[in-house]
């Protein structure tokens, strides 16, 4: 297969039909833009195996995806979108980046879910934008970007209803998403302990990203447990 695209977590390649991708998920971690990076064996298969329980449950529940099936532990097929230049952030408790720009004391529970976007660029390190940037960049439309922020809302309370179940509360998450040739807008990429925070109910415990950002626990050993916790619920 012809490899399109790397990026710090996967690798995109083309497949012999023309609207379809396959991504693997590789076994690397990074942290403050890319400046933070380790290989963690196993990181791949986890990642792949917990975004397609997530996506299959928001399939069920009338969220389109680009996922159409797992091929195996580390790689998925996928429909071939065009991705907006946005990663579409979700916050419900105060956290990471949020603190730092805003003084907040971490593990303030919003009174609202607060949405955010920023610009998906690394060379500027993905600054947070509004709706008037990202329509003057040609980022998006005005209906593409209203259309975007009602599914990340709904995906949002879908996904904190999921966790619950598993004694985990969703602090925050990153998403993307795409348009098809025919323009209908999809959820893209993924959702996983690299794209969330989630804390123990009870203990606050971190079991996503930040124990690898912060130096806090064992990458792997956290994925599992969040995997494990899916699969017993």
């Amino acid at each position: 297969m012809k490899l399109l695209y790397e990026g710090k977590a996967k690798q995109v390649y083309a497949t012999d039909v023309a609207d379809e991708y396959i991504i693997h998920n590789k076994d690397d971690a990074t942290a403050g833009n890319g400046e933070k990076h380790s290989e963690f064996a196993g990181k791949g298969v986890l990642n792949n195996t917990i975004s397609c329980i997530i996506f299959n449950m928001l399939e069920e529940a009338g969220i389109k995806t680009h996922l159409i099936e797992k091929l195996n532990e580390t790689d998925v097929r996928v429909k071939k979108l065009q991705i907006f230049e946005l990663e579409v952030i979700i916050r419900n408790i105060t956290a990471g980046s949020f603190c730092k720009r805003l003084g907040a004391k971490e593990g303030m529970v919003l009174a609202e879910p607060t949405f955010e976007t920023s610009y998906k660029n690394d060379d500027f390190g993905d600054p947070l934008i509004n709706d008037d940037h990202a329509v003057a960049l040609g980022l998006a439309t005005r209906e593409e970007l209203a259309f975007i922020k009602e599914k990340t809302l709904l995906i949002n309370k879908l996904l904190k209803e999921f966790f619950l179940t598993m004694n985990l509360k969703l602090v925050d998450f990153k998403i993307e998403f795409g348009k098809t040739a025919d323009g209908e807008i999809l959820l893209a990429d993924e959702i996983s302990p690299d794209s969330c925070r989630l804390w123990d109910v009870e203990t606050n415990q971190k079991y996503d990203k930040d124990v690898f950002r912060q130096d806090i626990g064992d990458l792997v050993e956290t994925y599992k447990a969040v995997l494990a916790r899916m699969e017993s619920k």
